[in-house]
């Protein structure tokens, strides 16, 4: 059974055509444990025969090994079969394993420190680079990647790299979008202000925003979303568990935004969950439908670093969720009654 695909074209240059459920490619960086590369080429095939088509993967992924993990699989592929996008705003230097950033987090990886870069010339220099380490001729959208506070520390700092990237890295994603070398540019934060922020000064497409509109989180309907609406712009919704606490359930031990869930939010979801059993439906399901719902979203990227989370992410696509359970959790308060 083909995914349901969306298509967007803002512009009118023919846009992009997504699978409802796309593939974030975090994991294939070897995040927080290592996998082989034939493991990570089996999760790949498995995606692409169970019909997705949208790719997401960035530099900073493993340092490189996300993307060349992508190249080694999309090789031979039609390039006019699949939309691809990557990330700018970090380049990566060279250095010795034990002063290489990312210990802990990223194993079996090459040597590297990570270089925050949103001028014109690193944004050029980070789209060669990744064309080199993707092996393409042709990357359809960049992301300017974590320009957010949760990743500068402060809003001085923040404030600085957006002001650089107004500057200088987003005069160069115009260049390439106008000559087509790409087809549309935006930012990929786990932060909605930021985003909001850039649409309000400048010419983006698309954004993809990591857990910030999720069964658990729609304060991005304030303003944000409505902004994308009136715009024409796309929204990719990474994170759609909120770090898993969706697909596993309020079980102890349970992640929430890269941390352990509070109570509060634990109870939550165990009252969401139980309206979700009450209609006889997954709560991961629910989760994996409910952005979807909103005019702006064109693509879901939940990660899956093994078989069983991409089996999991594939039966969430294909599942079907009543009206009846919005409308529940709508009267129950445990939704917004703006949400679409």
């Amino acid at each position: 059974m083909a995914l349901r695909t969306r298509h967007w074209d803002r512009l009118d240059n023919g846009g992009l055509t997504f699978t409802e459920l796309g593939f974030g490619s975090a994991p294939l960086g070897n995040l927080y444990r290592a996998i082989s590369d034939e493991d990570a080429h089996a999760i790949l095939t498995r995606a692409w025969d169970a019909g997705i088509r949208y790719y997401d993967t960035a530099p900073l992924y493993g340092f490189g090994l996300s993307e060349t993990r992508i190249n080694r699989f999309l090789r031979g592929k039609d390039r006019d079969s699949y939309v691809l996008s990557t990330k700018i705003g970090r380049l990566l230097r060279a250095t010795t394993p034990d002063k290489r950033d990312g210990l802990g987090k990223w194993f079996d990886v090459p040597a590297r420190t990570e270089v925050y870069d949103y001028t014109y010339d690193g944004v050029m220099r980070s789209m060669e680079l990744s064309l080199e380490r993707l092996g393409t001729h042709r990357i359809d959208m960049l992301f300017a990647h974590d320009i957010d506070l949760a990743n500068h520390g402060s809003q001085d700092v923040l404030d600085a790299k957006l002001a650089e990237l107004m500057a200088g890295g987003y005069k160069a994603l115009l260049s390439l979008r106008d000559q087509g070398v790409i087809k549309a540019f935006g930012a990929g934060v786990n932060e909605w202000q930021p985003c909001q922020w850039l649409a309000e000064r400048g010419d983006f497409d698309i954004f993809l925003l990591a857990g910030r509109y999720t069964l658990l989180e729609q304060e991005a309907l304030d303003s944000f979303l409505p902004l994308c609406v009136d715009r024409g712009i796309g929204v990719v919704i990474g994170g759609p568990y909120n770090s898993g606490i969706l697909a596993t359930g309020p079980k102890p031990g349970a992640f929430y935004n890269y941390d352990l869930a509070r109570p509060e939010i634990l109870e939550r979801v165990r009252q969401i969950e139980q309206v979700c059993n009450h209609h006889g439906v997954r709560m991961v399901d629910a989760a994996f439908r409910f952005p979807l719902r909103h005019p702006s979203v064109v693509s879901v990227i939940p990660g899956g670093q093994g078989m069983t989370e991409m089996e999991g992410n594939i039966a969430a696509e294909r599942a079907r969720v009543p009206v009846e359970l919005w409308a529940d959790l709508k009267a129950r308060g445990l939704m917004r009654d703006d949400a679409p």
